[in-house]
């Protein structure tokens, strides 16, 4: 990598944190200054006297060119397989005389020697064609002008298979992220040479689960940054987009997004000024519609040939729902499939840094990236692409925080999970025993002036670490409900999906329920006793969708109703002395906009729709709110 594509990469990571993909990178090179390393230059060096390149574009079935970066091995006395990436966040460096710092997902790879491809996707950077957002899949092909993903993959390995020199046949495809996308995409009606694939915390359902919102709730402060340099329109192949579409200066986002008040000012002038594609896609499709469901990659994951590896993150703020439903589609719809899981103490990519051993403040007991690439990673491509070596790879490898211990299982949910109920209780008590008739409820008022920041900390951009951050900042706000067990006699783990099932009642019609899971470390023994409040899980739903996310249905005021709640999966053991505690509130900001509290097109919403209202979370008998955690028996 040179000086200049450095600073332009190191340029982008602090304008763009919470992006789909450079948030990753920043984690990774938070301790790298704006001068290339000796380890870069080592291995740029590698690369150059190891590699040959070849910028190649390729033509797909309807007559556009995909640019591609090809780079070979110089020793030839042995055939290689193919290790593509396709992305839309650039192939670069484009010079054929500029070699980058790395290739492939790790190191050991790099050094393996496979023919790396790297590809810019339709319509983004040097490649031809019109970009589609999570481009639609076509299941049922008639002309070659019907092209999505998929095809665009067929074609570019049949063009490979029968233009570079030396392959042995075999192909594997990897992506973190958006790449990740695009690996998933290329599974269905996949190209017969495509043997190992490695969706990393692949974008899957961008309404339910996964960045743009999560069960109908748009997800503001990362849509909002990422598509101020990602919408950022062309007029045809670019080495480099022309900066970004606005200029932001602040360094507190809950006062940024305060001031700009509701959804409608964010196309004035001084924001995207109504020239955001994507963000205009994003708000405008405000319910789970075709637009929507054509993105949904899940539905066409059926019938996968090649072996399968999807990673993920536990501490992943983008696509941690995107990891853990790929692989559960795959085990689903496609019986017999090689298809494995790996979920490690990471945040959105992560597994991909050289040195990964601790996240919030919390030791995590050994070099977690470093194993993951060492003993899975490296071996599954190695095996499946070279056939080398011998693959022991479990259905499911999973880090179990709070214990710091890597689990194997045979499936995941493991089979020894059992669902038990936590029941919130009256006087902010969480207890599996059932609350009776005399406890009633806790009420909370939701004011959308003055919502619940999403983490403790004044930040620019999202804070990284809120997904294991202490949550005293919100215990001690009125508009945050409490529900906290006693301290337990052993430890408890939970391995699995987590549920919550709210019986609410509003006194207007619509709210956010947002539910936290968190493990109350007692501090004993530490030079400050304080408890913390560690985050373990946490999951928010638009009201209006509670019925289902493609027909919204406003609340009766003060009528009771059942709200569930689907968290995702955790492997998590609380400790013996710690305690179980529930955060319940209805604001989450600026990860998540604000709920005019009124049944409405919130996009369309004004300033003075915004209203508050009375919460009641109800615990008594025959409308008992319960969390239900999948408990390890042991």
């Amino acid at each position: 990598m040179t000086i200049k594509n450095f600073q332009r990469l190191y340029y982008r990571l602090f304008q763009n944190i919470t992006n789909k993909f450079y948030g990753f990178i920043l984690i990774t090179f938070l301790l790298i200054n704006i001068h290339v390393s000796a380890q870069d230059r080592a291995s740029a060096r590698f690369i150059r006297e190891n590699y040959s390149k070849m910028i190649v574009n390729i033509p797909m079935r309807d007559g556009i060119k995909l640019h591609t970066i090809i780079y070979q091995p110089k020793d030839t006395s042995v055939s290689y397989p193919f290790l593509m990436e396709r992305t839309p966040y650039s192939a670069e460096p484009y010079e054929v005389d500029e070699y980058p710092a790395s290739l492939g997902p790790n190191p050991a790879l790099m050094r393996e020697k496979y023919i790396f491809v790297m590809q810019d996707v339709r319509g983004r950077y040097m490649s031809e064609g019109g970009f589609l957002e999570m481009t639609p899949h076509i299941t049922d092909k008639k002309t070659k002008k019907q092209v999505d993903e998929s095809s665009d993959c067929f074609d570019t390995i049949e063009w490979l298979l029968s233009n570079v020199k030396n392959n042995n046949g075999k192909v594997g495809i990897f992506g973190i992220s958006y790449p990740g996308f695009y690996a998933s995409a290329s599974l269905p009606d996949a190209h017969p040479a495509i043997k190992a694939v490695s969706p990393q915390a692949p974008v899957t359902d961008e309404f339910i689960g996964d960045d743009v919102n999560h069960k109908g709730a748009f997800f503001l402060m990362d849509n909002f940054n990422f598509l101020n340099y990602f919408d950022k329109p062309r007029k045809g192949p670019v080495k480099e987009y022309d900066g970004e579409m606005m200029e932001i200066n602040h360094n507190d986002a809950y006062d940024f997004f305060m001031k700009m008040s509701v959804i409608k000012n964010s196309n004035k002038a001084n924001y995207f000024g109504n020239k955001g594609k994507l963000w205009n896609e994003y708000i405008v499709h405000d319910t789970y519609d075709d637009y929507w469901k054509a993105r949904n990659i899940r539905r066409h994951l059926k019938n996968v040939k090649p072996a399968v590896l999807v990673v993920g993150g536990w501490y992943d703020a983008e696509d941690l729902f995107g990891a853990l439903e790929t692989y559960r589609t795959i085990e689903k719809d496609s019986r017999g499939n090689l298809n494995s899981l790996v979920m490690g103490p990471w945040t959105h990519g992560a597994w991909a840094s050289g040195y990964w051993t601790s996240y919030a403040g919390m030791d995590l007991g050994s070099n977690t990236s470093g194993y993951y690439q060492d003993s899975i990673e490296t071996p599954f491509f190695n095996y499946h692409l070279k056939g080398k070596g011998s693959l022991s790879l479990a259905e499911a490898t999973i880090f179990e925080t709070g214990s710091n211990s890597w689990k194997k299982y045979k499936q995941w949910p493991p089979a020894e999970s059992k669902p038990i109920n936590f029941y919130l209780r009256g006087g902010g008590k969480l207890s599996k025993a059932q609350p009776d008739n005399r406890e009633g409820y806790t009420m909370y008022t939701s004011d959308p002036s003055q919502p619940v920041p999403y983490t403790g900390k004044k930040m620019r951009s999202r804070n990284n670490d809120y997904m294991g951050e202490d949550q005293s900042f919100a215990a001690e706000r009125k508009d945050v409900i409490v529900f906290e067990s006693m301290p337990l006699e052993n430890d408890l783990t939970i391995s699995g999906p987590i549920t919550a099932n709210l019986f609410v009642s509003i006194s207007t019609t619509d709210a956010d329920f947002i539910v936290k899971l968190i493990d109350v470390e007692t501090g004993e023994g530490q030079p400050n006793p304080a408890a913390v409040q560690r985050l373990v899980r946490a999951e928010v739903i638009r009201g209006k969708f509670r019925k289902d996310f493609s027909t919204p249905v406003p609340f009766v005021p003060n009528k009771i109703e059942q709200v569930k709640i689907e968290l995702p999966d955790a492997a998590h053991t609380f400790k013996k002395g710690h305690s179980i505690m529930v955060q319940v509130q209805s604001s989450w900001f600026p990860l998540v906009d604000r709920n005019p509290q009124q049944f409405m097109k919130i996009p369309e919403a004004n300033a003075a729709d915004f209203k508050k209202a009375a919460i009641k979370i109800h615990h008594q008998e025959g409308y008992a709110s319960v969390l239900i955690l999948p408990v390890l028996e042991k």
